[in-house]
């Protein structure tokens, strides 16, 4: 194949490509709209959501019913003090889990009839706690409470100490002062861990539809077999409708990133010490990490979809591939796995760390960057290859 009459019929091929997807609404919605704005704006709404939740849960007084309140009136004291609103109900065994179970009452503190006997007589004095563990909110005010008793306790056995003439500070030896190295952008990873996956599933999105028309719909719309029997190398025919596929992903990869970077202003991460630090250098720098896994992706539903005999059927597959970039980060965050040489030539795992890296604000080892790149061009040079090779099929027209 003569280079220079393939590359200006790629660029023929893609010039075409990328005009007949503007026009289509059904293209522009995918890669204009659905991943570059709806992701962003759910991120953003999330993330506020969450905000706004926590900060009212902080501010909001902790409900704890107490059994036989009037066995413990200090601790009752001590509780209320402390801005839990304490109810005292009278019920029994039975009625005390039924009013859990159904979250009349998620807590419910229960004081045995010789808690103050055994407190005075310096004896360990239990307490019974009911709550649903299976209640996330539960759960964590459930710890509150747990905290706030132990906090009583330990105050009953300083003064215990101070009574009999010891030192309370005899029973704590050694002190661990935490030391947190982190900073507001470092810290703002813990929510915002779920960017690069929404970055490259939108990216894929955009070229999504235009993959999947570069065969199965061709030859659905039989259009297919006058555009191999022109005197153009079938091979370059498919790189081209491969660098328009790549082109709407970089197009949806850079409004998603933006829309990213706009979005995320608004929410108050700065209450809870975080910091989303996405300035126009850091989302340069996302998108120049990102964008050489645009054309293996490409290749790869073109692959894909040159097996397809219609385009309902290019959709069912390509919904499932479009997911595999996508599995590494799911794996990573599971695994808790730190960059290597190795992980970062798997192609959109060494984005993921790119991506994190960036968002932390720390340096960027230049090797692990070059690794990155390199094997996900690599990658999709060898499906621009295969794809090149399954075009040469006569049974590619079905």
């Amino acid at each position: 194949m003569a280079w220079r009459p393939a590359l200006a019929a790629m660029a023929t091929v893609w010039r075409k490509e990328v005009r007949e997807s503007l026009r289509d609404r059904r293209t522009l919605v995918s890669a204009l709209l659905f991943g570059p704005l709806f992701g962003p704006l759910i991120l953003a709404a999330s993330l506020q959501f969450l905000v706004q939740r926590t900060a009212e849960e902080a501010d909001q007084r902790l409900s704890l019913a107490i059994r036989h309140a009037e066995r413990a009136p200090q601790l009752v004291a001590w509780l209320e003090a402390r801005n839990v609103d304490v109810r005292r109900v009278t019920l029994d065994e039975a009625a005390t889990r039924q009013a859990v179970l159904t979250r009349a009452w998620p807590l419910v503190l229960s004081i045995p009839e010789d808690f103050a006997a055994r407190l005075e007589g310096a004896r360990p004095a239990p307490l019974l706690l009911y709550s649903d563990a299976s209640a996330s909110r539960t759960d964590r005010d459930g710890a509150r409470v747990r905290s706030l008793i132990a906090q009583y306790g330990a105050s009953i056995a300083r003064l215990r100490l101070l009574a009999r003439g010891v030192d309370p500070l005899l029973q704590a030896p050694i002190a661990v002062q935490d030391i947190d190295v982190s900073t507001p952008q470092s810290r703002s990873v813990t929510v915002l861990g779920m960017l690069s996956y929404l970055v490259l599933l939108a990216m894929i999105l955009g070229g999504l539809y235009l993959a999947i028309d570069a065969t199965a719909g061709e030859r659905e719309r039989h259009s297919l077999e006058p555009l191999l029997a022109t005197p153009v190398p079938r091979e370059a025919l498919i790189y081209g409708k491969i660098a328009a596929s790549a082109t709407f992903m970089l197009l949806s990869l850079v409004l998603t990133m933006v829309a990213c970077a706009v979005a995320l202003r608004f929410v108050a991460l700065e209450n809870f010490g975080m910091s989303a630090r996405l300035d126009a250098g850091v989302v340069a720098r996302i998108i120049l990490a990102t964008a050489p896994l645009a054309p293996a992706a490409a290749g790869l539903m073109t692959v894909v979809a040159s097996f397809t005999r219609s385009y309902r059927e290019a959709q069912t597959w390509l919904g499932v591939v479009m997911l595999v970039p996508t599995l590494p980060i799911v794996f990573v965050g599971l695994a808790d796995l730190q960059p290597s040489l190795g992980l970062m030539a798997v192609p959109s795992l060494g984005q993921h760390f790119l991506i994190t890296a960036l968002l932390r604000g720390d340096a960027i080892t230049p090797l692990y960057a070059l690794v990155s790149v390199a094997s996900s061009l690599a990658l999709g040079g060898a499906f621009a290859w295969l794809a090149g090779r399954l075009y040469r099929r006569e049974s590619l027209l079905g």
